[in-house]
């Protein structure tokens, strides 16, 4: 539902009632991972996405029936062997969807993310009638709001500092806990900063780098030692332009677990230091540019500073995929390709022919019933 929090912030503002349909697990090749999300307010009016079209009428229609009714639904959308024309996922995969009308603190939450504001919202997708559709958030600052209805609050605290965890590092997903010896399985969307992407070395190659890194939501830097190339001029569509040295740059920035670090610099002075830094940090990826013999000569220079096999494990060197790249252009491709494949555990072969999943990231597996139908 997150991923739609301006639009759905603006429908509170202007005092609509509206329910909002939200992908809560999926199995096989489905279109749109757990978060996806589909509003509609009381004219009908609808925005947002599912399942990319496969099943959005059928959705739509519950969405108009959780405001009739107040109530919350779990449905389960799959393909249908036996009718080709049934409401289902023509590509074969399954999702499951949490339709509810949205009020109290999802309300809030829209508006707060809408606001620029980092904060997890956590509602329960399977457990008893009473408790599906309850929902807690939970802020950047460590606040929580709403609750679980568990006696004493002792769930609501525990399922917070579960979701905290989730928020630090920016992810959505399932979350299963005990109410009471009851299970109950909860939906956690994480809305944060957009992850970082630092580029070292202002060349051509990383003026295309950056265009591609914004197209894939990134919030790009550019740094370089030398201030006449490094300029505002040269990449217009970096988020942050910094002339220094690239490992002391490094050091005093902040970086997390999403955070990605293209080095296209390919000369020792500046590499060097700056790997050896790079490779001790918690990081999701680190990349460096250059010939197979500059790659070869590198690591040599990099164990002479004390950078430890496990740790040259972690670099990919020569940066990207195997596309037959020549194009700066082209280039920046192989590396967005390479970053999207260590992130969501991708082999980087082609699919034609292939017998492996199109999606890798495993299904939260929620087991709901289709048709199930409950109450808040």
């Amino acid at each position: 539902m997150l991923d739609i929090a301006g639009e759905l912030s603006r429908w509170a503002e202007e005092g609509r009632d509206f329910a909002v349909a939200t992908v809560v697990a999926v199995s096989g090749s489905a279109p749109r991972m757990p978060g996806a999300a589909l509003a509609v307010d009381a004219d009908g009016v609808a925005v947002g996405s599912v399942s990319g079209g496969c099943v959005e009428g059928a959705v739509y229609e519950l969405c108009r029936e959780a405001l009739r009714s107040g109530s919350a639904v779990v449905e389960r959308f799959g393909y249908s062997d036996d009718d080709a024309f049934a409401v289902g996922l023509t590509c074969g995969g399954v999702i499951d969807v949490l339709v509810t009308p949205v009020r109290g603190v999802e309300v809030g939450a829209v508006r707060a993310v809408a606001a620029g504001e980092c904060l997890a919202l956590a509602r329960v997708v399977r457990g008893p009638s009473e408790v599906v559709g309850r929902a807690l958030v939970v802020r950047g600052d460590g606040g929580w709001e709403g609750s679980l209805g568990a006696a004493g609050g002792a769930l609501d605290r525990a399922v917070v500092a579960e979701v905290r965890a989730f928020l630090d590092a920016g992810r959505t997903g399932t979350l299963e806990v005990l109410r009471c010896a009851v299970p109950l399985t909860l939906l956690v969307e994480s809305s944060v900063p957009a992850p970082r992407m630092i580029v070292f070395g202002a060349i051509d190659f990383a003026s295309a780098l950056v265009r591609v890194g914004k197209f894939l939501g990134y919030h790009v830097t550019v740094c370089d030692a030398r201030p006449v190339f490094t300029t505002r001029e040269r990449f217009p569509e970096a988020d942050e332009v910094v002339v220094s040295w690239p490992h002391e740059y490094l050091a005093r920035t902040e970086v997390d677990g999403r955070t990605v670090l293209c080095v296209l610099t390919h000369d020792a002075k500046f590499d060097v230091p700056l790997l050896r830094l790079a490779l001790r940090l918690p990081v999701g990826y680190v990349g460096a540019m250059g010939s197979r013999r500059t790659h070869l000569d590198r690591l040599t220079r990099l164990r002479e500073v004390g950078v430890t096999e496990p740790e040259l494990s972690r670099l990919h060197s020569p940066i990207g995929l195997d596309l037959g790249a020549r194009t700066p252009e082209e280039t920046a491709l192989s590396i967005a390709a390479e970053i999207i494949a260590e992130r969501r555990g991708g082999s980087g072969v082609s699919l034609t022919g292939a017998h492996t999943p199109i999606h890798h990231e495993p299904p939260s597996g929620v087991p709901v019933r289709p048709r199930a139908r409950v109450m808040r």
